[in-house]
């Protein structure tokens, strides 16, 4: 048997190695921490993104009075269209009826008929023309639409020509003007797209 026996050096010597690796260890458990705290990265702080205002934008009345307006001019349109393809017709009757009266001894009921025909037709020509002032009226008036008044401007004094050579007698030259409003009608509602 074999006894173990150590001595004070060797005692003192084996407690120095024991505190060497204690220490060891320890610094080595303090290091590893360090190590991964090193190798993870904190999140940078960005600065808070500011709110992008931009000067697109359109408020809704505008955009709704816009396509009021639009939708309005595109009624115009139809109407003036409508009226001087009907017109045209009407007018070349009227005026040959006029030329057979100073000519031809014709019935009284027809000569009464042609009357009443152009009085339609210069209350179909005051019908439109109380229209197109009301949109002209809306146009400059309504601010989203102003900057459109430009294309539609003077569509009024041209229905009050049409009146005036119906009036005058002048059907089928009545039709010159109001073609000039369909196409300031057609030339604003381009502009407004």
């Amino acid at each position: 048997m074999i006894k173990f026996y150590i001595g004070f050096e060797q005692a003192g010597y084996l407690m120095k190695i024991l505190r060497i690796l204690s220490v060891l260890v320890v610094s080595t458990t303090i290091f590893a921490f360090g190590a991964d705290a090193q190798t993870r990265k904190t999140p940078a702080k960005r600065p808070p993104t500011p709110k992008v205002v931009t000067t697109n934008t359109v408020p809704a009345a505008t955009v709704a009075d816009t396509k009021s307006g639009a939708e309005k001019l595109s009624i115009q349109i139809k109407n003036v269209t409508k009226f001087i393809y009907a017109l045209g017709g009407i007018a070349r009757g009227i005026e040959d009826l006029d030329k057979e009266a100073r000519t031809k001894k014709i019935v009284q009921a027809a000569i009464d008929q042609n009357e009443t025909n152009k009085r339609e037709v210069i209350q179909a020509i005051r019908n439109l023309q109380a229209g197109l002032a009301t949109l002209e009226v809306e146009f400059r008036t309504k601010e989203p639409l102003k900057r459109y008044l430009v294309q539609i401007q003077g569509i009024t004094e041209l229905s009050n020509q049409s009146e005036d050579l119906a009036r005058s007698g002048r059907f089928s030259e009545s039709g010159k003007p109001l073609l000039l409003v369909v196409e300031k009608l057609s030339d604003t509602l381009v502009a407004m797209r």
